[in-house]
């Protein structure tokens, strides 16, 4: 991928808002917020004064270079339902299938007429009832030979597109009427190359078995329901191509057609490598049709770990389990140890740590806020280590639990803690606490198998490995097919910036 064009710049009547997560500090004269690191952003008095509340509205160069900056360190997100139309928002759909001629005309009646739309048949053992759907809807057929998988499928669609956006949708999804205009509005930003509604869960006769119900509240694709700069290492760290719109000059020749699967992952990392900017919308959504019968859905969370040996290879930054700072690592030992000493110890990090960050912050109120940000990092460190111990480690967990009491009772608080959270957080869940904590168990063996099987066939064990960085580090991997909760232990590595304006 070629980057984007380094003049170019934020058009007027764009707006940005601040994160829900960024806080203004100091009276207002600095913004503390960002992802993967949080900054703190100083404002001079007119960059102030272009703020109206927490949005800011593009008008001159000045606040067009500040909302950039912003967008930048994720400080600030596109205020979509206020940004301007994009002057050529055409946009041709590309679907790859195989075998799916039910939920394909499903899809296209989602879409409608009056679209561009290329159904490209992925070898299916039904080709005539694929191109009797894509003859119903009035969409163009691109059958291809041989099977060439997710990645292949859509470049082949790609190479048949004319108009300055592709949006690639699963045959499984189903769209609503708003959700490709929104994302096109997105572009108006010329340095965003992707943007991606939130996936949700399809609700269908066939989704109400107890894994059903598990994924649709808890889905590998969703993402959640805060906007985000997708980045490694963010809270949103990777994108599903599931349902995506891209800008057709951004993206080169598309997909890694060497990549079964986490092709999606790889596809987003180099968008944001080359420097552009991937874009979470969760103000949309498209539904999707979970896995709902058991065999399928096992064995489609262990193929999603399987990707991770292949992302080793071609973002080796990007793909460990876990990223510590030098604090958090001594804070995980301290705790591990189940010590008499290991509760005092701990408090005695924590608190040297505030005390740095507080030093490092110099605003008003410094202490209470790096007391909070501290906090916040604990706890994300404990969130990060208890997914270790349960999803990508597991077959390790489970040879330490046959010979150290110490490993059982991490284990055990490990093994129920997440869930309690996730109960306590998430309203929609209509599935009883043990079978919940069931399947939740389930993904974390699946995927987790999936991860070492990668790691067994590839000889590596970079996929499984945990980096050690420093503080102000600007990247902080997740490697995986969650929306990773844990990323938030670092986060009081507080990087310090100006902005004159």
């Amino acid at each position: 991928m070629t980057g984007p064009d380094p003049t170019s710049t934020l058009p007027p009547g764009f707006v940005v808002v601040l994160d829900e997560k960024t806080r203004v500090v100091d009276n207002g004269r600095a913004l503390l917020g960002g992802a993967p690191t949080t900054h703190l952003l100083r404002l001079t008095p007119r960059a102030r004064a272009l703020f109206s509340g927490r949005t800011l509205r593009v008008r001159d160069a000045a606040s067009a270079k500040l909302a950039d900056r912003l967008l930048d360190l994720a400080i600030a997100h596109p205020l979509v339902g206020e940004l301007p139309a994009h002057p050529d928002a055409r946009c041709t759909y590309v679907i790859p299938v195989h075998d799916r001629p039910g939920p394909l005309d499903r899809l296209l009646a989602s879409i409608g007429p009056s679209h561009q739309v290329i159904v490209v048949d992925d070898a299916s053992t039904d080709r005539a009832g694929i191109a009797a759907v894509a003859a119903r809807h009035g969409a163009r057929l691109l059958a291809l030979p041989d099977n060439l998988g997710p990645a292949g499928a859509r470049n082949a669609g790609l190479r048949e597109v004319r108009t300055p956006f592709v949006a690639f949708v699963d045959s499984d999804i189903v769209l609503a009427a708003d959700t490709v205009p929104t994302l096109l509005r997105h572009f108006t930003d010329p340095r965003t190359a992707v943007a991606v509604p939130r996936i949700t869960g399809l609700h269908t006769a066939s989704s109400q078995t107890w894994i059903g119900r598990f994924e649709n509240a808890r889905g590998s694709l969703d993402l959640g329901a805060r906007p985000a700069s997708v980045r490694p290492g963010s809270y949103v760290s990777w994108a599903s191509t599931a349902c995506s719109v891209a800008r057709v000059a951004a993206i080169g020749d598309g997909f890694d057609e060497s990549m079964r699967v986490a092709e999606d992952v790889d596809f987003g990392w180099r968008a944001v490598a080359a420097g552009w900017r991937v874009r979470f919308e969760p103000s949309v959504a498209a539904a999707h049709e979970h896995r709902a019968a058991f065999g399928d859905w096992f064995v489609r969370k262990l193929q999603y770990g399987t990707g991770a040996h292949p992302l080793a290879l071609r973002h080796p930054q990007s793909v460990a389990p876990a990223i510590v700072a030098p604090w958090s690592a001594a804070l995980t030992v301290a705790l591990l140890a189940q010590r008499r000493w290991s509760l005092p110890v701990a408090a005695a990090i924590c608190g040297v740590t505030a005390v740095r960050i507080a030093r490092k912050l110099d605003v008003e109120g410094s202490a209470g806020i790096a007391a909070r940000l501290t906090a916040g990092g604990a706890v994300g460190t404990l969130l990060q280590t208890g997914a270790l111990v349960t999803r990508h480690w597991w077959p390790v967990t489970v040879a330490g639990c046959l010979v150290s009491r110490r490993v059982r009772r991490a284990a055990a608080v490990a093994a129920v803690a997440d869930v309690v959270l996730e109960y306590a957080n998430n309203h929609t869940i209509e599935l009883d606490p043990p079978r919940y904590w069931l399947a939740h168990r389930l993904d974390d063996v699946a995927y987790g198998a999936g991860v070492w099987l990668s790691a067994l066939r590839g000889r590596s064990v970079a996929a499984l490995l945990p980096q050690l960085r420093r503080s102000g580090t600007s990247r902080k991997p997740v490697a995986s097919r969650r929306n990773n909760a844990s990323s938030s232990a670092l986060r009081s590595a507080v990087s310090s910036s100006s902005h004159s304006s």
